[in-house]
């Protein structure tokens, strides 16, 4: 069901992904604990509130960026636009793997009234050419985890070039359509979609959005995260 959309978009998630595996060739050593050490940045707690726990790397963590460029923050800011009275948490950490996440998923998932998790997870597992199928099985654990919680899910997908090796490419790739088709939850195919290659779009690592990619990266999760508020106030109703 997933593969039409996988195929017209490799080519660009492919040639993006090569900019990053060339621009962080390093990246086969795990980052300083400086670089990994961005804090989480968690709105003002309102447990009345629904929340909505933005779970990722760097991308979700809005590295380079000031807080109120983030795109959790972007999206809270249109959720209150839109009337939708959710509470967004940045649980986002720079340089995390979809070890690292599990890691720590226990403590994410348990904050109060989490009602939907947004994950965003596997680039770092793609940089360290760490295997596709342990990549699955922390991703599994995750959902399951939030499935667990009666947290709904919107998986975020990545895409690996073709220098990852035609096997490695394909087992990657189609990792995230596979979890999302398996579980039943909510996919974005690829949350860079209209930024990655755009120059004018990115910080000077060509990896990161800058502030105004960051708008366009909202935009993508706001567009498929919307539905699943709508079912919600159904469902609550």
């Amino acid at each position: 069901m997933m593969l039409p959309f996988i195929r017209i978009s490799l080519a660009i998630g492919s040639i993006f992904l090569i900019v990053m595996l060339s621009a962080c060739g390093a990246a086969k050593h795990p980052p300083s604990a400086n670089a990994a050490a961005k804090p989480l940045v968690t709105p003002q707690v309102r447990s009345s509130r629904p929340k909505i726990i933005a779970f990722g790397d760097s991308l979700t963590a809005g590295f380079g960026l000031a807080e109120k460029e983030s795109y959790p923050y972007l999206l809270q800011q249109k959720l209150e636009a839109d009337g939708f009275d959710y509470e967004v948490v940045n649980a986002g950490v720079s340089g995390d793997t979809s070890l690292g996440g599990l890691e720590r998923a226990d403590w994410v998932l348990d904050q109060e009234n989490a009602k939907i998790l947004i994950l965003e997870l596997g680039a770092n597992d793609l940089l360290r050419g760490l295997p596709p199928e342990k990549m699955k099985e922390n991703l599994d654990k995750i959902i399951r985890k939030a499935k667990a919680r009666n947290i709904d899910v919107l998986l975020c997908g990545m895409l690996a070039p073709p220098a990852a090796g035609a096997e490695y490419q394909r087992e990657f790739t189609m990792v995230f359509p596979d979890l999302a088709d398996e579980h039943g939850v909510v996919f974005l195919p690829f949350v860079l979609d209209g930024v990655a290659l755009h120059k004018e779009l990115n910080q000077a690592d060509g990896i990161h959005p800058n502030a105004e990619g960051e708008k366009i990266m909202t935009e993508n999760v706001y567009k498929v995260l919307k539905p699943m508020l709508a079912r919600q106030a159904t469902n609550d109703g």
